[in-house]
């Protein structure tokens, strides 16, 4: 038999009629492909160095399991798709069969995106990943770059929010069958989308983890997390579950064309190795992919800047991280609420104007709620490291019910903070249906066995009730239960919604299309930016740009200004121009009440600033009029 077209398999694939398998299970004395069609005699592997078992043979069977000492049989850990769910065999597939049409594609780097996050499950009715590629021009006609895939790993039960994946190579069978996801990334290709995937590094979910089974050494020793053990990384006979998880990584990039990641939770990926697990897993899956570009965007809780170092700094090679200081400001100047995780905000001007000139708030202060002191020095990242956002799949999803943003706020305070979202020289981020103004939930969901689905849902209740306000008795038998089918079914946009609130959709679609064709704001360059504020909650941002003329965006949170003169210099207008009224938040196309003008022609007149409003402003050369002689 040839040599293997994949020296570094793990799992299984056929072609040309050979199924080739490598299982990593570093205790075991002997491993058995056991093949669901019992014309086929099991197969025995070969032991290798490093812990593997590999082998090799001529079959037409396309199902299996493994053996591991006579023990099992059980799921392959590297399956690239379990038709059957969690608990049944393995599926062989020939990852060269599929009909790419992407080969000029070369992918992206962070700049200049705007990244749409989605969960396949809940994106449309049939909750496919077919049916989400047929959504793909509206998004593209949206103005969205990135798509950003809530994680597909197969999971048990009937729906999950993804982060409960056991086998993260295979994608999760309710979503279609094994080529699904490439059909998604090809015509996602097609129509200059990126497709980047959420993945979780940090821990497996509680059913169906076959791992153990294979060894114990998959999973640390001497670390926990609040969702199950970590990874081994640094500890006795680590190597295989490191390579499980590189593996996987470069896996998505050569089998799926993915253009990157985002990475769950990372401050829960312990590794005290010499070189961290995520600085070798972004080296060598930008290695894999060139000429491509691809990706990386962190989430840290704990907001460590140094996973956006080069690895040859000291860091993990991270392009972005999400952002939750700017999420928290913007949530309590909407709400006016700092329960819970939202103590340390205030919602004022001051807020936004740091989150825009300096990332995140905090970068090493006293953080009250966690009683410990939070962040590190941004430095001079770039702007567009910093991921922003309103609304996220944990942030909905951290309510009661729930509940999205903008159905819980004042209609025009939240205009005026999309605004800053989305003309703000970070890259932002929308989550399904926020676009739209949906008016749909998105709450916890997972469809386990009942013992585990009662642990769950009183695991919810837990969570949620670190809020004051939702640990209410009354409140907490509200919360939906996230194993019943009601609670997943509520999740699902309703399409329909677009034409009935074009509104919402105008102002959405008229701020991207402004930020990508403005040459001024669409430089993402944080350097010309300067801000003040005005009041408690107003401020003012400017951009300078000599050749194509100042920007200047006037938020306003709060009750209308109207003062006649403002004692701050970044509104006068540049020498010989005066400000041109281009774009408004209160415009009755958006929902809004009526726009105006904050300042006479000229910009000489008093300033008068629309009640919780944002409104750029244009500088354009001053015509003068020459008066005709009597």
């Amino acid at each position: 038999m040839s040599p293997s077209p994949h020296p570094e398999l793990l799992g299984a694939v056929c072609s040309d009629g050979a199924a080739r398998f490598r299982v990593w299970a570093p205790d075991a004395r002997r491993v058995d492909v056991v093949f669901a069609d019992a014309n086929y005699k099991p197969l025995t592997l070969t032991r290798e160095d490093g812990g593997y078992f590999s082998g090799a043979a001529t079959t037409s069977a396309r199902l299996y399991k493994y053996k591991v000492d006579d023990a099992g049989p059980w799921p392959d850990p590297c399956s690239r798709f379990q038709p059957q769910g969690v608990h049944g065999p393995s599926m062989l597939v020939d990852p060269s069969s599929f009909p790419w049409t992407d080969t000029q594609w070369r992918g992206v780097g962070i700049e200049r995106q705007i990244i749409y996050e989605l969960h396949v499950g809940t994106f449309t009715l049939e909750g496919t990943f077919d049916a989400a590629a047929e959504k793909l021009e509206y998004l593209r006609d949206l103005g969205v770059t990135v798509l950003e895939v809530m994680p597909v790993a197969e999971c048990p039960g009937r729906w999950n929010w993804g982060y409960d994946g056991v086998q993260i190579y295979a994608p999760y069978h309710m979503y279609g069958d094994h080529e699904a996801f490439k059909r998604f990334i090809d015509r996602a290709h097609a129509l200059d989308l990126a497709v980047i995937l959420d993945v979780v590094y940090n821990h497996v979910g509680p059913d169906g983890n076959y791992l153990p089974c294979f060894s114990p050494h998959y999973f640390s020793q001497r670390h926990r997390t609040d969702w199950g053990a970590p990874f081994n990384l640094d500890e006795e006979h680590s190597a295989g579950a490191r390579e499980f998880l590189i593996g996987n990584a470069c896996y998505w990039i050569r089998e799926f064309h993915l253009d990157g990641f985002r990475l769950d939770a990372t401050q829960s990926i312990f590794d005290a190795s010499k070189t961290h697990l995520l600085a070798e897993l972004t080296q060598r899956a930008r290695a894999l992919a060139q000429p491509r570009r691809i990706i990386f965007i962190a989430e840290n809780e704990p907001q460590h800047s140094e996973h956006l170092l080069p690895v040859n700094a000291g860091g993990f090679g991270m392009d972005a991280m999400w952002n939750d200081d700017f999420h928290h400001s913007a949530r309590v100047a909407l709400t006016g609420s700092r329960d819970g995780y939202f103590h340390d905000y205030t919602g004022r001007a001051q807020e936004f104007l740091s989150c825009v000139r300096r990332g995140f708030l905090y970068q090493g202060q006293w953080y009250s709620w966690q009683k410990l002191c939070r962040g590190t020095p941004l430095h001079d990242r770039e702007a567009a490291a910093c991921v922003i956002f309103l609304q996220n799949h944990d942030q909905v999803g951290n309510t009661a019910a729930g509940v999205r943003i903008h159905s819980v706020c004042a209609a025009a305070r939240y205009r005026a903070l999309a605004a800053v979202t989305l003309l703000a020289p970070q890259t932002p981020l929308l989550f399904m249906g926020q676009e739209f103004g949906a008016s749909t939930t998105f709450t916890f969901f997972a469809d386990h066995a009942e013992k585990l689905a009662r642990q769950v849902h009183a695991g919810r209740r837990e969570f949620v009730g670190q809020f004051r306000a939702y640990a209410d008795p009354r409140l907490q038998a509200l919360i939906p239960d996230p194993g019943a089918e009601r609670t997943f079914l509520d999740s699902k946009l309703d399409w329909t919604e677009c034409a009935r609130n074009s509104d919402m959709l105008s102002l959405h679609r008229d701020l991207l299309r402004l930020r990508r064709d403005d040459p001024v704001i669409s430089r993402q360059d944080r350097a010309s930016i300067d801000g003040a504020t005005l009041s408690e909650h107003s401020f003012v941002l400017r951009w300078f740009d000599a050749e194509h003329g100042d920007r200047l965006l006037i938020v306003n949170l709060d009750s209308e200004l109207d003062g006649g003169p403002i004692a701050e210099p970044l509104l006068a207008p540049p020498r010989g121009s005066d400000w041109q009224m281009f774009w408004n938040s209160e415009s009755p196309e958006y929902g809004g009440l009526g726009a105006f003008a904050p300042v006479a022609e000229h910009g000489c007149g008093p300033w008068r600033i629309q009640a919780q409003c944002a409104v750029l402003l244009l500088a354009a050369p001053r015509i003068i009029i020459a008066e005709v002689p009597a």
